[in-house]
């Protein structure tokens, strides 16, 4: 969910989630497993969103850390609200793995979890594959990961096609199968660097090669 997108605004869903909910179901024959919000939202506006995945039966809520240089103390204040919110409505809340924020860190990621009891990460490799972290182990990541966010990518680009980057998706869901993690795997492509034909090519051959490792 996006305020910059045409597609799925958060502020439309809470404006009346009643409406939002019945268009879903008309609309579309797919389950919805998480929400992921691309932007920060206030403390009212992810009461109501949580509120809507309890009513949608949607388990998990996905949101991005704070940008690189906010204080560790507040951002850590600002998602034990967060996980307060969601925790009433038994929605686990997570945070995003993404360059520019406090998350392009494992280390840091991992601390803001451990500071933030119940909270928990979105796994998103390309960042730590094609970013600041490059060439570094973020296997400390894996126990709190709670979802997934995949593509392949090389050190040079955040989104190749499939079978032209470093992911090593064996190997990815292996260590999470240790966890154990027996959560959905969400192939996440961005849209503005493929033509719409190839996404849905790209789609189909990532969705393979996850089924043929599970």
């Amino acid at each position: 969910m996006s305020s910059q997108s045409d597609h799925l605004r958060p502020e439309d869903v809470v404006a009346d989630p009643d409406a939002f909910y019945s268009n879903f179901r008309e609309q579309t024959r797919l389950t919805p497993i998480a929400f992921c919000l691309e932007e920060d939202v206030s403390a009212e506006t992810l009461t109501a969103l949580s509120r809507l995945a309890k009513q949608m039966r949607v388990t998990q809520i996905t949101v991005p850390s704070s940008e690189m240089g906010t204080p560790f103390n507040m951002e850590v204040d600002r998602l034990r609200e967060f996980v307060s919110i969601t925790n009433r409505d038994s929605v686990r809340l997570s945070i995003k793995t993404k360059t520019g924020h406090l998350t392009e860190d494992p280390h840091t990621a991992v601390e803001l979890c451990q500071a933030a009891k119940g909270l928990g990460i979105t796994l998103d490799p390309s960042y730590y594959i094609c970013g600041p972290s490059r060439g570094q182990t973020y296997d400390q990541v894996f126990p709190y990961v709670y979802h997934t966010h995949l593509r392949d990518t090389s050190p040079e680009q955040v989104q190749v096609q499939i079978g032209l980057g470093e992911v090593d998706y064996n190997r990815l869901v292996s260590l999470l199968e240790r966890q154990p993690y027996s959560i959905a795997l969400s192939v996440e492509l961005l849209p503005e660097q493929l033509e719409g034909s190839d996404r849905m090519l790209e789609m189909r051959k990532l969705r393979r090669l996850l089924e043929t490792l599970l």
